[in-house]
């Protein structure tokens, strides 16, 4: 019994080292009409993630889509569209920093920034996610979630 239980201990450990897809998680963000943050929103609209995770994003209410912003996404990465009121589900494998946009509402500000991973990895398309042009209300959103990264 004693040999089983370190074997199953020493299974789990090497999936962890791994990085198997059996850790990886899967977060919810809600395309909103009216959030805490005001209108047009993606909630939560800035999000840390580790590399394999999935973002599920469900429109809550009629009328949104996600979609990456090509200038905010690190280099390689595949880019998605979702289609109107189309629930998807996004997996993150490369570590960086991505900007999401509601196509019809990007120029209202809807939109909202994926952190993937951590440290330097992380970090290494910052400065041109940050370069990105944007419509204003889009801008200052995004102006507040780098300043909420605390980098």
């Amino acid at each position: 019994m004693r040999n089983s239980t370190r074997a199953i201990a020493g299974l789990l450990m090497a999936g962890a080292m791994l990085g198997g897809p059996a850790l990886a998680a899967e977060h919810e963000v809600r395309m909103l009409d009216r959030g805490e943050a005001g209108m047009m929103v993606f909630e939560p609209s800035l999000l840390r993630i580790a590399p394999g995770d999935s973002l599920r994003f469900r429109a809550s209410n009629p009328g949104h889509n996600a979609e990456s912003i090509p200038a905010m996404a690190p280099e390689g990465a595949p880019l998605f569209k979702g289609r109107m009121n189309e629930e998807i589900t996004v997996t993150f494998d490369r570590p960086g920093i991505y900007g999401i946009q509601c196509k019809p509402h990007y120029g209202m500000g809807m939109v909202g920034l994926v952190v993937v991973g951590e440290g330097e990895a992380a970090r290494a398309n910052l400065e041109q996610a940050r370069a990105a042009s944007h419509p204003t209300r889009a801008r200052e959103r995004f102006q507040r979630m780098f300043q909420g990264l605390g980098d």
